[in-house]
């Protein structure tokens, strides 16, 4: 298939643009572009899950189907066996059976239940760490700063968010944007890998250490994970830093542009011969 930049070089010029601007954190002219994206400050509370149900990207899907381990959905749910979430047959009836959760103490100290948003078909899902203010606020995930430049950083290798599906590990808001407990990790986790079965990507990223451990199972240094490509049940995995990470410290926005590129490499290839990278060991 025919690159993106190359049947579009408006788009190749303003992912430029967008890298300029990611690196230098200066203003930078961009011609105006159709976006579904609204002013994070006029956006309303959301009560629901809007789910794109059509492919952006692409005529079609390329669903693939995760193997995950049975021992990702415990068998103690909070919902009775008729409506168990475990048998959701789609993203808007696994929200439905799951925003009203109080498995663990952040259920008593939300504002919204933060599912997750994009398209319900995308070939890339971005994993993040957990809702924060602007996030419990809304409804939705990434819509504060850090949000807006994870939003920059998707544009500048031609993707919007309508082409993605973006989440956390957790659903509701640590108190004062704390990391996540072990045990709030546990209790949200099967939520999160159900939505991937549903969604069955062929390309996932890891957006920070506590969405790569998590992911991978076990306790990673960001510095022997990052840019790298892992197995993810029969999909793809690359872990780089949260967005968080680059407004403390902007020198990491290098590495970041190095890894986004790296996966719209993989992605161009993918939907040109179906063919994923090769995963590197998880040692």
């Amino acid at each position: 298939m025919t690159s993106r930049y190359t049947e579009h070089p408006l788009e190749a010029a303003r992912a430029l643009l967008e890298y300029i601007r990611l690196i230098i954190g200066e203003r930078v002219f961009l011609p105006a572009t159709r976006s579904i994206m609204t002013s994070v400050d006029q956006s309303p509370a959301h009560e629901h899950i809007e789910i794109s149900s059509s492919p952006t990207m692409q005529e079609q899907s390329h669903k693939i189907q995760l193997v995950l381990p049975r021992h990702f959905f415990p068998s103690d749910c909070i919902f009775d066996k008729q409506n168990d979430y475990h048998t959701a047959q789609s993203l808007e009836e696994l929200y439905d059976r799951i925003h009203t959760c109080d498995k663990c103490p952040l259920g008593a100290t939300r504002t919204n239940f933060v599912f997750g948003a994009g398209s319900a078909t995308a070939d890339i899902v971005l994993i993040g760490e957990a809702p924060g203010a602007d996030e419990d606020r809304q409804g939705e995930p990434f819509v504060g700063r850090a949000g807006q430049l994870l939003t920059k950083i998707l544009s500048s290798i031609g993707l919007e968010r309508s082409d993605v599906f973006i989440c956390n590990v957790l659903k509701c808001r640590p108190p004062n944007n704390r990391t996540p407990e072990p045990s709030e990790i546990e209790q949200c986790k099967p939520y999160l890998y159900k939505q991937l079965e549903l969604i069955g990507a062929p390309f996932h990223v890891a957006l920070g250490l506590t969405a790569a451990e998590t992911l991978l199972g076990r306790k990673l240094k960001m510095s022997s994970v990052r840019g790298k490509w892992f197995d993810f049940y029969g999909a793809r995995l690359i872990v780089t830093y949260h967005p968080a990470a680059l407004l403390r410290n902007p020198e990491l926005k290098r590495d970041v542009w190095e890894d986004v590129k790296k996966l719209r490499q993989a992605y161009d290839e993918y939907l040109r011969s179906g063919t994923l990278p090769e995963p590197n060991e998880l040692t």
